[in-house]
């Protein structure tokens, strides 16, 4: 039996108040709650978000759909 990796394609942020960022990965069901905590404390770290909500949203990407 194969299990599927999480691959993250790419990344974008949409909206600024509240800081939304849009990751689009190849199953949405992949990320795992502790994953996405992680991403908002490096977020968090990396830049003045101290306070902030910050709001993720992960779509779906097939290979075909991956911007050049």
């Amino acid at each position: 039996m194969h299990s599927k990796r999480l691959k993250i394609r790419f990344a974008t942020q949409p909206s600024v108040d509240p800081p939304t960022f849009v990751v689009f990965v190849n199953d949405p069901k992949l990320i795992h709650f502790s994953y996405r905590r992680y991403l908002e404390r490096c977020l968090r770290e990396a830049h003045d978000f101290e306070g902030t909500a910050i709001r993720f949203a992960f779509r779906g990407s097939s290979e075909e759909d991956e911007p050049s």
